[in-house]
């Protein structure tokens, strides 16, 4: 059993973060797997059109959303470790859930309503795990090191998602659907077992607390220009592997790894940039490159063309987050920092909520390259949306 650090003492950045980092990409690879195996399962396996796709898709994301404000509650009250221990719980759990979608899809409604199921637990394991990670790191190694910890968290959640996707259309593919999803059942006790030793972080059981609302209204700035800015991601989550097969491309698994490893060198050499320079200049330069990326992808007559886009959005949306997250936690106290964390990660996961049904009325009513336009426009949108709340 851990020990519980005393109140001011901290680790050592790489003491606090390895071990979670580690924790957060076993979940995130489960979260990826899923991704790359669900749009094909439901459209080819159960029969549904892209409207159903964006719905299986995005109900992950609305239900993180959802239970974010709980999530914070309980880990500025119970604990980052108690809320980061029960996410990887609720994984497990969303992975029996689309082991038993296959196990019934010949009967399309019952193997809906257990992917339905499943997304939405898996959403809640997110919400608990990323709001717990972050804030358990953040109390372990310090205020100080509060962005290299968001940015290295991030790296592990799209490193997960882009290692992920890939291995379960791997795997899918050459295997079949039913060990994609018993990967989602296995990969949870990676994280239990990284983090299992590492101590807690005392909780402040007096502190009286600021109401969740007056928080994303300290935030709201930063957070609703974070959403705009993740719609860019959802799309190519939610269609890039079926504008792919559209086309004749075959599977999306480089255009995942492309944007995977963009996203995570961009962090890696220039994780000190928003510190360094400024959130407001690093998200302002970010945000071109990820319109940049999607226009790209819009206006592709190959798959070349398109694997870059998806690396240009990767690069744009890989440090808007900790730009825009470390001026967000500075608006608060310490003892909300849980709460505020959840705040402004919900945003995040608003947006993925709305990208995949919203991309997949776009994608119904026009066509799946189109649905890279709208990407292209909701960034432009963040842009202006990041402007008018410079200060």
């Amino acid at each position: 059993m851990s020990t519980t650090l005393e109140k001011g003492q901290t680790l050592s950045f790489y003491q606090a973060a390895a071990p979670i980092i580690i924790s957060v990409f076993g979940v995130y690879l489960t979260i990826g797997t899923a991704l790359g195996v669900l749009p094909e399962f439901v459209q080819k396996n159960l029969g549904f059109d892209s409207i159903m796709i964006g719905l299986v898709i995005g109900l992950q994301s609305l239900s993180t959303l959802l239970t974010r404000a709980y999530s914070g509650k309980i880990t500025d009250t119970k604990g980052a470790k108690n809320s980061k221990m029960t996410g990887v719980i609720l994984a497990v759990i969303a992975g029996i859930a689309y082991v038993l979608a296959v196990s019934f899809q010949k009967n399309p409604a019952l193997a809906l309503s257990f992917l339905l199921l499943a997304r939405i637990i898996h959403g809640v394991g997110e919400s608990f795990l990323v709001t717990g990670a972050l804030t358990w790191g953040i109390g372990l190694a310090g205020p100080s090191n509060s962005g290299k910890v968001m940015t290295w968290n991030g790296i592990a959640m799209y490193a997960g998602i882009a290692i992920g996707a890939p291995l379960g259309i791997w795997i899918s593919k050459g295997y079949g659907d039913f060990p994609a999803f018993m990967l989602i059942i296995l990969l949870p006790f990676v994280s239990w077992i990284a983090t299992m030793k590492l101590p807690s972080i005392p909780v402040d059981k007096d502190h009286v607390r600021t109401p969740f609302y007056k928080v994303i209204g300290a935030i709201s700035g930063q957070g609703i220009s974070l959403a705009f800015s993740s719609m860019a991601f959802g799309c190519i989550a939610s269609f890039i592997a079926l504008f792919f097969t559209e086309r004749n491309w075959g599977d999306a698994s480089l255009a995942f790894m492309t944007f995977g490893a963009c996203y995570v060198l961009t962090r890696i050499f220039f994780a000190s940039f928003p510190d360094k320079y400024g959130g407001f200049r690093i998200a302002f330069i970010s945000l071109i490159i990820e319109v940049i990326g999607q226009l790209l992808i819009w206006t592709s007559a190959s798959r070349t063309g398109a694997v870059i886009g998806c690396g240009l959005t990767g690069v744009g949306f890989s440090l808007v987050f900790p730009a825009l997250g470390v001026l967000a936690i500075q608006k608060v106290k310490p003892q909300m920092r849980g709460t505020a964390l959840g705040a402004y990660v919900a945003f995040v996961d608003l947006s993925l909520g709305l990208a995949g049904p919203v991309a997949g009325i776009v994608a119904t009513g026009f066509s799946y390259q189109t649905v890279y336009l709208f990407g292209g426009v909701s960034c432009v949108l963040s842009l202006i949306i990041l402007m008018l709340n410079k200060k």
